[in-house]
């Protein structure tokens, strides 16, 4: 037999049941309206205030996910979450207080820093170190290696093992010879023909002379050309040392054998020189 609720727990329960059922059509119609609001605003871009999107944040966290399906209509649930991971953030965001770090050494002294190391090549962070202090500049010997680094300067023993193009040509200006390709259309009996012209310049007079001209260019026609340029009487070459070349092929292994064989190095430009 079924218990029967006493009159005070019926009160309460139809009561309960009335209100819940007040607050579904008090919320049933506040959807409602912001869906009518949406409709007038229509696809113009709402803009919220810093204390408008706080407030909303809040609220939505409450809520949860689920709910913030069916009831938000003017931003996405996700939105609203995230605002709410950001308010989260900014109450435990101590940048404010921070103290200033250590200022960034001076562009002066910085680019002091890296003539000395350019100049100098066999002077390492020590030795810069006390070349400043001399000048009436303090700055810690690991500050120094972090400057040189950024601007890719090598520490003291590499940068002694290496010869900058400057000091390259600085030494043998007198022996170098630079070569290269260009084309030039030419008007023929049958039409316009194209040609391959190669040539080499003496660096230090500038003198240009014209090794070969071709319409197709090869091994063979490169193997004589280094025979003429290397010849002992008249040759191009005579006295020289250096050949400066780009990465052409054109510059095959038997041309760069031939001069080889008569003193004179074979010293190709990095890629994508002189970029």
């Amino acid at each position: 037999m079924r218990a029967l609720l006493d009159p005070v727990s019926f009160l309460v329960v139809s009561l309960a049941g009335w209100m819940n059922q007040h607050q579904q059509h008090v919320i049933h119609y506040l959807i409602e309206e912001n869906r009518v609001l949406r409709e007038q605003i229509g696809d113009r871009r709402m803009r919220f205030t810093d204390d408008q999107r706080r407030r909303l944040a809040a609220r939505a966290k409450k809520i949860g996910r689920k709910l913030l399906n069916e009831v938000a209509t003017i931003v996405t649930p996700e939105t609203l979450l995230a605002w709410h991971r950001r308010l989260i953030a900014k109450k435990y965001d101590g940048s404010a207080n921070r103290r200033a770090g250590r200022p960034r050494t001076a562009a002066e002294i910085a680019a002091l820093v890296i003539r000395m190391a350019r100049e100098n090549r066999s002077w390492g962070y020590r030795r810069i170190q006390g070349a400043l202090f001399n000048l009436g500049h303090l700055l810690a010997f690991k500050t120094i290696a972090n400057i040189l680094k950024d601007h890719g300067i090598e520490p003291a023993p590499e940068r002694c093992r290496k010869t900058t193009w400057k000091e390259f040509l600085t030494r043998h200006w007198e022996q170098i010879v630079a070569s290269d390709f260009f084309t030039i259309e030419v008007w023929t009996p049958t039409g316009l023909k194209r040609f391959i012209v190669l040539f080499f310049m003496e660096i230090s007079t500038r003198r240009v002379e014209i090794g070969g001209i071709a319409s197709k260019a090869n091994g063979l026609w490169m193997a004589q050309i280094a025979r003429n340029v290397t010849d002992g009487i008249d040759g191009f070459f005579k006295g020289k040392r250096y050949l400066i070349h780009d990465r052409d092929p054109l510059y095959t292994q038997e041309f760069l054998n031939m001069l080889a064989d008569v003193g004179i190095e074979s010293v190709r430009l990095p890629p994508r020189s002189p970029n």
